[in-house]
This record gives C-alpha cells, structure tokens and sequence, in this order.
C-alpha cells in the first residue's frame, strides 16, 4: 500500500464566509492534543475515539491509549489483550480492534506509514468515507469534505434544509454545498473550522447564534425565530432493557472469568459467566442454568448480592449477580476461561458492567471469597419479587454511553443491538 499524493485540483480561492470561518476557527480553537502537530497518527486515533464520543469524554482516554501505543509500528506490535486494555471504558470495543487490525496492516504493507490521500486510506479496516477524508485533510491538507454529524448540521442550517439528514440524498446536497466553500490552500482548517462551529458554537438544540462568525450567511438564523428547529430531528426511540444473571464462582482466593469470542460483540473482553434471565425465569434458576451451560459445572452455597445496572447507548441492563463455589466438578481453564485473583483480573479489559461487580464485590462488607458478609447499599431481596432492587442506571466509565453488549455471553445471552 504505498503513498499516494493529495489530488491536484486547480486552487480555489475561498468565499468570504470560509475566509471569516477559518479566521475564527484559528483564533478560538480549542487546544486539543492532537492539534498540537499534524501526526498522522494522532489524527487517526482521535478520529477513531470521536465516532462515538463527545471531545470532552474522549480525551482521558486519547491520552491513555496514545501515551501506551506513540505511533503505529507500538500499536502494531502490541497483543490485543493490551490494545483492548487500554481501550477499556472508552466503548464501542469493535473500533479498538480494527484500529490494531489496520497498524498491523500498516506495518506489513507500507512500512508503519499512513497513506496520504482518503481514497488509499478507506482501503484500511475500520475507516470509513469521513475517517479517510479527516486524515487526508487535516494531516496532508487534500482538498476534500470530511462530512460527520457537526457538519451536516452546519451546512443544514446554511441552507435551511427541510429534508432527513439520515438520506442520502439529502446528505449528498449538504455535501456539495460545503465543497463549493471549501478552500483549496486551507481545506484542513475549513473542515475543523466546520467541526469545531458545531461543537461549540452551532449546538443541536440551543444554538449560540449571536457568538456565531458567519450568522451573516446562515437562512435559518435569517429566515426563523428559532433556528435549532434545523435540522428536523427524529423522534428518539426507547432504549430496551433487558435482564441477565451472573455467576461469580469462587475458589481459594479467585475469581471464574471467561472472554468473549474475538469478533463479536464486546470481543476479547473478559467477564464473570451468565447470561439473559429468560420470560418467567427466577434470576437463580437462571444463573444456575447458564452457569452449567457455559462451564459444565455446577454451583453451591448460592448467594444473592443485589443486581448491577448498566446504561448504553442503545439498551439498559440489570445485572442479578450471585457468589457461590464449585460443586463437586470444577470448570477446566483453557484460552478462554481462567481463575484469577482480582490484581490479575485488574490487568485484562473487561466491560464497564463487570467493573461495577468487581467494585461492588470489593467493597466493605463484600463477598471476596464466598464469605458473606453485610452487604453496603444493597437491598435484601423480598420474598417472591424475583428481583432486589439496586442502584439507579448509571453511565459507562466517566460518563461516556460506553459498550453495546447484551448480558453476559452464553447460549441464550444476546441483548439486543450489536456493537458497530
């Protein structure tokens, strides 16, 4: 995969509201890392993070990861284990493997260096149309439209689109109209002037107009008395909620972990065994089951410690969890399943949902080795309710809608959705 140059189209000299833009943008923007030199790689990573997270919640984790992995030969040479490791929290694990899947490509290829035009870029896993066009803009100044969500509704409100940004259609005109502005000489800062006018400025619902640079040329400022009624929103759909049980077997000091098959849903990931609490079924009957039909193993002295809840970005789940120790046929270990203690199980990426288990199995009063004590915070189960209440849905790792999984893997355990 060699190196392609950035096309040469003949330079365009930028309209008067790409020029105020541009203007504004290098004098307000904000001071993110990855701004700071045009690397390539940084620019890929922080690309890769914002698909699904917001500027502010990436950044821990873009230091995290880039401070681990400094460029794409570090990346490429780490096992996944680690990449995952130091993804963990920020969700969407599918992005963390196609980003070490496509450095390990880079390496094999084109000796670790990230081709320069979107068309060759597009041609590795895991990036799409907007990915490679940020990249050859933003690190090798190409001259074309990199189009996400910010933009569409910048460009939308320009125009006073009245039609479904989710057509493509539609998409394509808000498309064009940006590339008719688009300035050859500065099309990296156009398309992050674009970006940044919508993260801070330009806001889905309660638009700062007034502070806006090029309110002069914007139709739905001109036009309407309350231009956030642009772009036409969908209505927003109920998150499902699904039940699991799950099972934390214990033995002399450790713990039962099983990782999920590699290319699913949260792949990679390591978690207690369970799975989804079937219509009708009592939460112990459930554990009990999907513990047998995971590990052929058996449990006894099952005790219930409160359920877990987890929000994502397209489901809720509650999490029935129960302690117990191995009958008398004890679960083998192999390359998936393994007894650990919880320093070892600190050192593998696990979801968000299996952080708050182990937090709650270590806190005072907690079930660390199938001891029971009192439990903090965690109502008694009532008599025939089949459920003890818990705490309140909460988000992922510092607030971000982190991980899509369903419950925990088993025969019967998918959830709803599925992780992009």
């Amino acid at each position: 995969m060699e190196p392609e140059p950035a096309s040469a189209s003949p330079p365009r000299a930028p309209s008067r509201r790409a020029r105020v833009l541009v203007a504004w943008f290098r004098h307000h923007r904000r001071p993110l890392p990855w701004r700071s030199r045009r690397d390539p790689y940084r620019i890929w990573v922080a690309e890769v993070l914002l698909q699904q997270t917001r500027v502010r919640q990436a950044l821990p984790y873009y230091e995290r990861f880039v401070a681990r992995f400094p460029s794409v030969r570090a990346l490429a040479g780490a096992s996944r284990s680690e990449v995952l490791k130091a993804w963990e929290g920020a969700g969407y694990y599918a992005r963390a493997r196609r980003l070490h899947d496509a450095a390990r490509l880079l390496v094999r290829t084109n000796g670790g260096r990230l081709p320069r035009s979107a068309g060759s870029l597009e041609r590795l896993p895991g990036v799409g149309r907007y990915i490679a066009r940020a990249i050859a803009s933003l690190a090798f100044g190409e001259p074309v439209v990199a189009l996400e969500a910010n933009g569409l509704r910048v460009a939308a409100r320009w125009t006073r689109e009245t039609g479904d940004l989710g057509t493509a259609r539609v998409r394509a005109r808000l498309a064009a109209v940006l590339a008719a502005e688009l300035p050859t000489p500065d099309a990296g800062p156009f398309n992050e002037a674009v970006m940044e006018l919508g993260e801070t400025v330009c806001l889905p619902r309660a638009p700062r107009c007034p502070d806006c640079p090029v309110a002069f040329a914007c139709r739905a400022y001109r036009e309407l008395a309350d231009p956030s009624r642009v772009p036409r929103r969908a209505p927003r759909r109920s998150r499902p909620h699904v039940r699991g049980a799950v099972v934390v077997l214990t033995d002399r000091g450790r713990w039962l972990v099983q990782r999920r098959p590699a290319g699913g849903l949260l792949g990679g990931l390591w978690e207690f065994p369970g799975g989804k609490i079937e219509p009708g079924e009592d939460p112990e009957h459930a554990a009990r089951r999907e513990l047998l039909e995971e590990t052929r193993a058996r449990v006894r002295g099952l005790a219930d410690l409160g359920s877990v809840h987890h929000a994502y970005s397209h489901f809720t789940v509650e999490l029935r969890v129960f302690q117990g120790r191995p009958g008398a046929r004890r679960p083998a270990t192999s390359s998936t399943r393994r007894w650990v203690t919880p320093a070892e199980l600190e050192r593998l990426p696990i979801p968000g949902a299996t952080r708050k288990i182990v937090r709650r199995l270590e806190e005072p009063g907690g079930f660390l080795d199938g001891q029971a004590g009192p439990r903090v915070g965690v109502a008694p189960r009532r008599p025939g309710s089949g459920r003890a209440p818990g705490p309140e849905p909460a988000p992922g790792a510092r607030g971000v809608p982190t991980e899509r999984p369903g419950p925990p893997r088993g025969r019967r355990a998918r959830g709803p959705g599925r992780e992009p």
